[in-house]
């Protein structure tokens, strides 16, 4: 085997795998497609409801006497010192190669969502915090430093990132989303995959596609999204994933869109990934989501049906863990039920990956590096990134009183159930949100303060009182005397509210844990009617995955801060913009609603979707997308457009503007630039986002920035199905938010309508440059 040409690594990928897939028996080929978990349950009780069941014991060390195709979770699914998780994982790869005739080792794959979700690993903010940056470039140096953590242990797949547009801000997995715009989505998740694959850690884009437009926002629940809604809004963001970041694995949702689950959709996974986009990396099942279309879809009646729809779509690995690639699948095969190519194709990408990942050269050894020397998932670099990001993603909602900054030496009462709990911080998927409540008595692993031991570090000459009023959720009411008397006699009131993260029902916020509606958990909006009914100032302190309706307090507030999960530097950070060291910079990457009620409702509206005579029902929010204010104020000068106000179909446009400080603090603004169609062929949305650029500006100090609009970007699904560059008038707009517009100009396209394809332009170009004072 030594000498045999696939391993030889001066040979083409492709010629090495031929040869190898050539040597292969049935059984070792079907071992490349499914994944195996160790520690997990064999009752698939401690996994999720919908799982019991989904899996069943082994005996490991007979399995891999045929290969396996990737090794499930071995750091996130225990509580595992790096170190030593590190030793056995190498100890496991080495059983495995031994095993099988041909020496190859697994994937080892992770959740790296929010960090890598492993014990003792840094708990960055959430995605919809990500999202909230407008930062694509910190977005993949956080990317970089999961990757490099997750590479030092001997992972090599990444279950993320997450690129679900939200349609409805009820579904629980929305603070794993960036957003609520698909251009915000793709550009924010792209620069996740390029840090994470920069890192040489195969990134995983989820969930292809559609999950995230659920109807009633329930989990798995079916998808009602029509034909130009899924290529427009839920598409492109894997689309610019691909292109730009250089994903090269993608992960099928659970879902099902007009009676077809994504797991058994040609469709989607062949014609579509494959075969228009150009995709050549692996196609995984999200967890026993190949099990799915027999027990949840019922479209395939035993396993080995399941095997084949899943196969003949374009799923190559199932996981996390055997079911239906397995026996099933070979005696469907041998009794000439399944193609065996179908078979031979799924491998053959699973085994160029592996060959990609060097684990099919004669000299790999799964001993990382970081083995020689102590392993830190948190060290200093990771957790001051996770600082910055915390602090760029915090939205000034509103400060009408400019109460905020808080003075240094007030009275404050520090009133909520989210005040002094470290996990009030975290999201569903950082370790310790996901796997301790499992574990109980564990240590948390990494250092998170709360808001309260932050504010009295931040502010040491405050006089600081607490009291946690309520609980997350429940009726309970008994704690709110406490929480008015401490709000009573202060200066200032800090509500820390919000949501819990939890699994499957367990918290407020987080997968499976889908809202009624939107207003806060629990008793939280009549401990916030309490305190405002005090007469001290009441600064309102969202921790929450998923945006909540604030209109019934608007006018009452002091002040209103949100931070969406904002990670384990997110008490330092909260308190730095609190106390003013740190001015707020985040814009709300989804609109916050008005009214709890009238979901779902997302800014991409056509106009039958906006505010009108023949509804009672206003569904404008509060706070609209992009929305965030600051400690400083900037001024938009010289805004410059070309006088020539047609362009080609297929041509160009500039847009400039110069941004200064006028404040006496530094500050950061963001620029964003919309598109609004007039008149168009299909409704289109009133605006949608289609550039922005962030802005970092000392006092005093000023940039200009030009977008160069291209055509392309106008484009949609016209009705014979196709994407189509339509001409007429377009509105480029300016503004510090989908709604506060600043300047625009109207364009005429000219020519004839356009049909374009996978190789249109994606972005508008842009040019920042400092402009001397």
């Amino acid at each position: 085997m030594t000498t045999a040409p696939w391993r030889d690594p001066a040979l083409p990928a492709d010629v090495r795998v031929a040869d190898l897939l050539s040597r292969m028996t049935l059984e070792e080929k079907t071992a490349q497609l499914y994944g195996v978990w160790v520690k997990a349950d064999s009752t698939g009780e401690d996994i999720a409801p919908d799982e019991e069941g989904m899996t069943e014991s082994f005996d490991f060390d007979e399995l891999i006497t045929r290969g396996l195709g990737q090794l499930t979770r071995a750091f996130g699914t225990a509580p595992l010192d790096p170190a030593l998780g590190a030793a056995a994982l190498a100890r496991a790869q080495r059983r495995i190669m031994a095993a099988n005739r041909f020496g190859i080792p697994a994937v080892a794959h992770e959740e790296c969502l929010a960090g890598f979700t492993a014990w003792r690993a840094t708990a960055y903010p959430v995605p919809l915090a990500w999202g909230a940056s407008f930062d694509p470039p910190l977005v993949q140096e956080m990317a970089r430093r999961i990757g490099h953590d997750m590479a030092a242990v001997g992972v090599h797949q990444g279950l993320a990132p997450v690129l679900d547009v939200v349609r409805d801000p009820r579904w629980g997995r929305v603070e794993e989303t960036m957003g609520e715009d698909p251009y915000l989505v793709g550009t924010i998740g792209s620069a996740y995959v390029r840090g994470l694959e920069s890192a040489g850690i195969v990134a995983t884009l989820k969930h292809f596609a559609g999950y995230a437009a659920s109807v009633g926002a329930r989990n798995h629940a079916p998808v009602r999204a029509g034909v130009r809604e899924f290529a427009d809004v839920t598409l492109p963001p894997f689309e610019m994933a691909l292109r730009d970041g250089g994903a090269r694995s993608v992960m099928a949702a659970y879902t099902e869109t007009d009676g077809v689950p994504v797991s058994a959709d040609p469709g989607l996974l062949t014609e579509l990934l494959r075969d228009d986009w150009g995709f050549t990396g692996t196609v995984v099942s999200d967890y026993f989501g190949v099990g799915f279309l027999e027990t949840s879809h019922r479209v395939a009646g035993n396993r080995a049906e399941a095997a084949h729809a899943a196969l003949a779509a374009g799923i190559d690995v199932e996981l996390p863990t055997l079911r239906c690639y397995g026996e099933a699948l070979v005696t469907a095969v041998r009794a000439g039920e399944i193609p065996e190519s179908l078979v031979d194709l799924a491998a053959r990408r699973v085994l160029l990956q592996k060959c990609e990942l060097g684990l099919l050269d004669e000299d790999w050894t799964p001993e990382p590096s970081a083995t020689a020397a102590p392993v830190d998932l948190d060290a200093a670099e990771n957790r001051a990134l996770a600082r910055r990001l915390a602090e760029e993603s915090v939205v000034l909602l509103d400060n009408p009183d400019d109460v905020l900054p808080l003075a240094p030496d007030i009275r404050i009462a520090v009133v909520g159930p989210r005040a002094d709990d470290p996990l009030a911080m975290l999201g569903c998927y950082s370790f310790p949100s996901h796997v301790l409540p499992a574990h109980p008595g564990t240590p948390l692993g990494i250092e998170i303060p709360t808001v309260l031991e932050s504010l009295r570090t931040e502010l040491p000459d405050a006089k600081i009182t607490y009291a946690a009023g309520s609980d997350v959720d429940g009726d309970d009411t008994g704690g709110f005397p406490e929480a008015v008397a401490r709000a009573a006699e202060a200066d200032v009131c800090v509500a820390v509210l919000g949501d819990r993260a939890g699994l499957f029902g367990r918290g407020t916020s987080g997968e499976g844990c889908d809202a009624e509606d939107l207003r806060l958990p629990g008793v939280q909006s009549d401990l916030l009617d309490a305190l405002i009914a005090t007469g001290t100032p009441v600064v309102a302190l969202l921790l929450t995955g998923r945006p909540y309706a604030l209109g019934r307090w608007h006018g009452q507030l002091a002040a209103s801060v949100q931070a969406f999960f904002p990670g384990e530097e997110g008490g330092p950070a909260v308190s730095a913009v609190l106390s003013g060291r740190v001015s707020p910079s985040g814009r709300l990457p989804v609109s916050l609603p008005n009214r709890p009620g009238g979901q779902p409702w997302t800014y991409l509206q056509p106009p039958l979707g906006l505010a009108g005579a023949a509804s009672n029902l206003d569904p404008t929010p509060l706070y609209p997308f992009g929305h965030g204010l600051s400690y400083t104020s900037f001024e938009w000068e010289d805004f410059e457009s070309a006088s020539e106000r047609e362009i080609a179909t297929d041509g160009t446009y500039d847009v400039s503007v110069t941004v200064r400080n006028t404040g006496d603090r530094a500050g950061a603004e963001v620029v964003q630039l919309y598109l609004h169609d007039p008149v168009a062929s299909v409704t289109r949305p009133d605006v949608r986002l289609i550039a922005y650029q962030r802005l970092e500006l000392p006092p005093g100090e000023a940039s200009r920035v030009t977008f160069r609009f291209h055509a392309d970007v106008s484009s949609f699904t016209g009705r014979s199905g196709r994407r189509m560059v339509e001409p007429g008038a377009l509105d480029l707009r300016l503004g510090t938010s989908s709604t506060d517009v600043r300047h625009g100009v109207r364009l005429t396209l000219t020519g004839p309508a356009r049909d374009v394809g996978p190789d249109r332009r994606l972005h508008c170009e842009t040019d920042v440059r400092a402009v001397e004072s």
